[in-house]
């Protein structure tokens, strides 16, 4: 495994298409994005690795970033799209996935901090380019109407609502001894 494969084992711009997709009579939709992001070896040297920024809203409160790095399969990496929706304009995040927009020669960029138990990854991206594409997201599905799209709701109706059977196992299987209006 070479250095950029061991860093992001842990876990211009083309504008991509919006996707959409038919399961179960639900149309789902797709945004994603290539970026050319750079891993940060050192303050003076960086590296240059294609990515694919991913939503799909059949997963609404994720983000998905694939990095091809050279491998024959790319590096998957998956986190809220909160997280990155406040990184674009603040610090953010602890633990594996860190997000803080800064200036670089005069560039706004926004540092993406990953890190697992193999080590540890500092990618440096384009500000304006995850900020279109966030925006593109949140067009998609609204802050707040994640929920909706999961039909958590519908799924716990369907799984609850009593079947033909359930009448069976409702009914009494023995009379009770007491007798009924005063019945001997």
């Amino acid at each position: 495994m070479d250095g950029v494969e061991g860093a992001l084992s842990l876990c211009g711009p083309v504008m991509g298409p919006v996707h959409r997709h038919r399961k179960d009579a639900l149309m789902h939709t797709v945004v994603e994005r290539e970026l050319e992001l750079k891993l940060v070896l050192s303050p003076e040297h960086s590296i240059p690795v294609p990515a694919r920024l991913s939503y799909r809203t059949e997963d609404p409160y994720a983000v998905h970033v694939a990095f091809h790095i050279g491998s024959d399969f790319p590096v998957h990496w998956t986190f809220a799209r909160d997280l990155l929706v406040e990184g674009v304009f603040r610090p953010c995040g602890h633990g594996d996935v860190r997000i803080w927009p800064t200036k670089v020669d005069q560039r706004s960029v926004i540092y993406v901090a990953l890190s697992s138990p193999d080590g540890s990854a500092l990618l440096e991206v384009p500000s304006a380019a995850v900020a279109a594409w966030v925006e593109r997201t949140l067009r998609v599905v609204p802050p707040g109407t994640e929920a909706e799209l999961l039909g958590i709701d519908e799924g716990l109706a369907e799984l609850l609502a009593p079947l033909p059977a359930d009448d069976l196992w409702m009914r009494d299987p023995w009379p009770s001894d007491e007798s009924q209006d005063g019945e001997a």
